[in-house]
């Protein structure tokens, strides 16, 4: 429910209020499960995929408005979450990305703030990989 249905859910109610304004930015948070699955973790992966496809089709139906639908894919990104882990459990996460560091909220959040900017308005439908260049699709 939360990792899918929520965003569905939400959209229904802010969109006729983005419509009544002429203007709206609506960012999902998916994840880099959602693009390549997770051992595990199927209901999850399949959630977040379903979010995916969720921002491509509504940022499709939405494109003539001005309204921008996209979304943002986390790999491992440096947060509370991250600490129930084990620190081998960490450097395996790590030792995925290319870039050999976790992420920082600041730079996802720095991502979701150009997003919702007028310098992302002929983006829509689209998801963006924040994986430290694990997914690059």
């Amino acid at each position: 429910e939360v990792n899918l249905m929520s965003f569905f859910l939400v959209c229904r109610q802010v969109v006729p209020l983005m419509r009544a304004a002429a203007h709206g930015r609506v960012v999902n948070m998916a994840s880099i499960a959602g693009k390549e699955g997770s051992p595990f973790r199927s209901a999850y992966s399949s959630a977040k995929a379903g979010v995916i496809a969720f921002t491509k089709s509504f940022g499709k139906e939405l494109a003539h408005t001005n309204i921008r639908v996209n979304a943002i894919a986390p790999g491992a990104i440096d947060t509370e979450i991250l600490k129930q882990l084990s620190p081998d459990d960490v450097r395996t996460l790590v030792d995925r990305s290319p870039m050999r560091r976790l992420g920082t909220v600041d730079e996802v959040a720095a991502l979701a703030l150009w997003l919702c900017s007028e310098e992302c308005s002929f983006c829509t439908g689209a998801t963006f990989d924040m994986s430290g260049g694990r997914a690059v699709y």
